[in-house]
């Protein structure tokens, strides 16, 4: 049966609702859990009921956000550290983790590796499109510095992740770029775009609105833009939503109205909340990787969870070294 790991230590609200969505996911799939942390906080969060189908592994120390990355790698006994462990030894399948980032990608790539024909993993992240589908961004910030090479890669991980997992009957890779002309972008990005025309699913230069208006349905970009695109369309969600709450709240006939809005408004905060999509896979390293927010709530590490079992289960690892043997000869 399937094991996946779960960090259950470090998110911002501590374990209770990582162990919470980890249990709730359990309800729903049949995997073995493995909730990897301190034992003396994570056993008293589980119902006496699901005890026996739980292994828990007792770890001390876990990395703290405010901890630096690199310290994870000499802390043999934080949470995050024995997860990746137990995936390299396959122990596990996956790891989902909301704790330290930065520890998590640099545990993932230094313990367990990299995919073959991989030069270096990339953090993918959903979307919202105004279809209601998803487009996947990549890289969305472990790599700041990017070769032609590495947006080649991303091109081809997104394009397998979203073929797999999200099972759209067509995927299209752009490169995000200062316009759609062949022309523009800087040179890492001309260069990147010639290695990209193997691919038969590359449709050009792309541009930042696109990733919202279903064109696309992967963008390419380095991680320096990919995270700036990330917090930048964070910051604008919440700013509407601050927004229209203030205005709504200014008159009563803004109030009134509003009511007859609820459901309108349900349905654009379910298809914007970062809850929906769980988190974002760390593609190009040898085993299932799942990088959460540091704020999930239970909801979201369900989700992770379920994505989690999915790249598993679709064998994505396996179809990206296929696919990028195939395109590289």
């Amino acid at each position: 049966m399937m094991k996946i790991a779960i960090d259950a230590m470090g998110g911002d609200f501590g374990s209770a609702p990582l162990v919470q969505g980890s249990l709730q996911a359990l309800k729903e799939r049949n995997f073995t859990l493995v909730l990897v942390g301190d034992a003396q906080v994570i056993k008293p969060l589980i119902p006496a009921n699901f005890l026996s189908k739980i292994e828990i592994i007792h770890c001390d120390d876990f990395i703290a956000m405010d901890d630096s990355a690199t310290s994870a790698l000499k802390r043999k006994k934080s949470s995050i550290y024995v997860a990746m462990e137990m995936l390299k030894n396959k122990e596990v399948d996956a790891v989902v983790s909301a704790g330290h980032s930065g520890a998590t990608m640099s545990l993932a790539t230094l313990k367990i590796g990299r995919l073959n024909n991989v030069l270096r993993p990339a953090i993918c992240t959903l979307m919202p499109r105004i279809d209601g589908s998803k487009s996947l961004v990549l890289d969305a910030g472990a790599n700041v510095d990017c070769k032609p090479e590495n947006l080649f890669e991303f091109g081809v991980m997104g394009y397998e992740y979203a073929k797999a997992i999200l099972n759209y009957p067509k995927v299209r890779i752009g490169l995000l770029a200062n316009g759609e002309e062949e022309s523009k972008g800087n040179e890492i990005t001309k260069t990147a775009f010639e290695l990209l025309k193997k691919h038969e699913n590359f449709i050009g230069n792309v541009e930042g609105n696109n990733i919202f208006d279903g064109n696309v349905e992967v963008i390419v970009c380095d991680g320096f833009v990919g995270n700036a695109v990330l917090k930048a369309s964070e910051g604008v969600a919440n700013s509407i939503s601050f927004l229209l709450k203030k205005h709504i709240k200014a008159s009563p006939i803004g109030i009134f109205g509003a009511l007859f809005m609820q459901n309108v408004f349900k349905k654009l905060k379910k298809q914007i909340d970062y809850a929906e999509y769980g988190g974002a896979p760390l593609l190009g390293v040898n085993g299932s990787v799942i990088i959460c927010h540091g704020k999930s709530n239970a909801k979201a590490m369900k989700n992770a969870v379920f994505q989690a079992i999915s790249a598993v289960e679709n064998n994505v690892n396996h179809n990206i070294e296929i696919a990028l043997e195939q395109l590289r000869n």
